[in-house]
């Protein structure tokens, strides 16, 4: 099972999962949890192979990684836990896990919150993922990594959410990094469907108005389902609740409070 953390509300019987991005862990909430947990119960998770969720010596992820086992993963972890639903929020990659959730067990699902979402590769995304297939046997993972972060946010005021996925980065091992490499032949035709099914579960997309890869596809998306709400935080880039946690935290407490 996935190693997690739980805070539990005195009185809150209102969930709130976090799920985060590739290569990094829970730690990246860390900005969150104070405010979060003063109104809801908590589970942070860390994904197969990243934080403290590292496979042991039976090596317990040894399967194909698909973004169904791994939705599989953060099902196991409400089960144990008894949670019959709860909010979701994600961040980056973590939003495409949220989104597949949603679509395989809607109702273990109450709203999804998504940062810096992800809906569509463009060509430069393309183009580094391409790079990435040619390059993710031959040289470390970490150079792989950091050039990502930096194209995905290479702006002065991002350079704390690059060092801080760098620096969780780094705990992964190459192998590992690869197994969730390899998720990218999966990426187009799933997020293709994501965009094209409006899945009606209220959806909060909040995304930094620099997050030039990927804003221009939420707003698309956002016009066309109507469960969606857009809010952009200017001067901020991919990795919103780590640049502006104070904007961030009341937005999304606002929205997950009043959701009916």
């Amino acid at each position: 099972m996935l190693h997690y953390t739980k805070y539990q509300h005195k009185t809150s019987k209102e969930w709130v999962t976090f799920v985060h991005g590739a290569g990094g862990s829970s730690t990246i909430w860390y900005k969150q949890i104070r405010d979060f947990k003063k109104h809801f119960n908590i589970l942070l998770l860390d994904l197969r192979g990243h934080g403290n969720s590292k496979p042991n010596i039976k090596d317990a992820f040894s399967e194909k990684y698909t973004f169904d086992s791994i939705t599989a993963d953060i099902i196991e972890v409400l089960d144990h836990e008894r949670v019959k639903a709860s909010h979701f929020i994600g961040i980056s990659l973590g939003t495409i896990l949220i989104r597949n959730l949603a679509e395989k067990y809607s109702d273990r699902v109450k709203s999804m919150v998504m940062g810096g979402a992800i809906m569509k590769l463009n060509l430069r995304s393309q183009i580094l993922m391409r790079l990435g297939v040619v390059f993710k046997s031959i040289v470390p993972y970490i150079w792989l990594y950091k050039f990502f972060a930096f194209v995905i946010m290479p702006n002065k005021n991002h350079r704390e959410s690059r060092l801080l996925f760098v620096r969780e980065a780094k705990k992964l091992y190459q192998k590992e990094f690869i197994r969730w490499f390899k998720l990218t032949s999966e990426i187009n035709p799933l997020l293709r469907f994501f965009r094209a099914v409006d899945i009606k579960i209220p959806t909060y997309y909040i995304m930094g108005g620099e997050d030039y890869l990927f804003l221009p596809t939420i707003k698309k998306v956002v016009d066309s389902h109507i469960a969606s709400t857009l809010f952009v935080i200017e001067n901020c880039g991919h990795v919103v609740n780590v640049e502006e946690p104070m904007v961030f935290n009341e937005k999304v407490i606002n929205y997950l409070q009043n959701i009916k």
